[in-house]
């Protein structure tokens, strides 16, 4: 008798784990013929700064272009603002699964992304479409070790910052011992030209200005606007500084579940959201720089002394080229590679 329930409820065990598709399916694997069957594959998407910011613009359209080339059959709910997870944690979040997708700037992590770090110093970019082409190619051809368990779904940058003051900075004779608040990867630049670099969230910049914090800040121009900072600074320097690259990436288990038509759909849009995020920008920066023009007198100043600030830059991120170098990582090939397609990415947006 007992021989007989034995066989019985193993033959009952063995029917379920058959109709379930095994333990080794995995999640994936169930959610892709459920997607097959008609049902709706959800995608979480994180981000940290507001949706009014250029990078959340280009989530919208991802989402938008995403939702509409699979005729529905992808829904993505976006997070934008930290409402999931903040820039800190965006990338750890995304590999434990709290976000299906997450976008951060590397810049936001200094020592995480050596190479990145190359081209993220002040290089000559002409614009947003020609850095985030730039960067874009690199991070395929240099592939960043510390996303490896990652899928990457999109790569661009910013414009270059400029310095965006309450006073003139024409020289570094104005710039030195100047508050600024700057982004963490900025600190050695800014320090290195004889300003002093004020760390802080871009939330408490208005305050930090009103009260005399800080004199300024570092910072793409869109900002100008977008912050109504325009009406708290009266001047921009024209000398474009250091970049933020932003790269998107989806978390390795929900990348490996997808249908291969919907992953085929990821890949198209990685570098057309290159190129729509880069114009975007660059069309936004000028749409800021003319409306702070307008409405609140600000004022574009020449440097009267700019080959002091690439000499130091130069020999700075040369420095730094040489010292990635020498801990193993293909610095110098990275380096040349970058000045090659910025000289080509520029002149294509000319």
């Amino acid at each position: 008798m007992k021989k007989a329930i034995y066989a019985f409820v193993t033959t009952l065990m063995v029917l379920m784990v058959t109709a379930c598709g095994g333990e080794d399916s995995g999640a994936g694997a169930n959610e892709s013929s459920a997607a097959k069957d008609g049902e709706k594959i959800k995608l979480s998407y994180a981000f940290f700064a507001p949706a009014n910011t250029f990078p959340a613009v280009q989530m919208e359209e991802w989402k938008r272009r995403l939702e509409e080339r699979t005729d529905g059959q992808v829904e993505v709910e976006l997070f934008p603002g930290g409402s999931l997870l903040e820039a800190n944690n965006m990338y750890e979040g995304v590999a434990s699964g709290t976000a299906d997708i997450g976008l951060s700037s590397t810049s936001y992590e200094p020592g995480r992304f050596p190479l990145l770090a190359i081209s993220d110093m002040p290089s000559g970019y002409a614009n947003a479409l020609s850095a985030s082409n730039v960067v874009a190619d690199l991070v395929e051809e240099y592939p960043p070790e510390a996303l490896k368990d990652y899928k990457i779904i999109t790569t661009f940058a910013t414009e270059p910052a400029y310095i965006q003051s309450s006073d003139p900075v024409t020289s570094l004779e104005d710039l030195d011992g100047q508050q600024l608040r700057i982004a963490g990867a900025l600190t050695p630049i800014m320090e290195e030209l004889g300003a002093a670099p004020v760390g802080m969230s871009q939330s408490e910049v208005p305050e930090a200005l009103q009260t005399g914090i800080v004199d300024g800040y570092v910072s793409s121009r869109e900002i100008l606007k977008d912050s109504k900072l325009a009406e708290m600074v009266g001047y921009t320097t024209d000398y474009p500084l250091a970049l933020n690259t932003f790269i998107a990436v989806m978390n390795k288990d929900k990348w490996e579940s997808l249908p291969e038509d919907v992953q085929t759909v990821i890949d198209e849009l990685n570098r057309e959201m290159t190129e729509f995020t880069g114009e975007y920008l660059d069309n936004h920066v000028q749409e800021a720089i003319e409306w702070s023009k307008e409405n609140h007198g600000h004022e574009i100043v020449e440097l009267k002394d700019q080959g002091k600030w690439d000499d130091k830059l130069e020999n700075m991120q040369k420095k730094y080229v040489e010292e990635t170098k020498n801990e193993g990582l293909p610095a110098q090939e990275y380096y040349e590679k970058m000045k090659e397609l910025i000289e080509k990415y520029n002149t294509d947006s000319e």
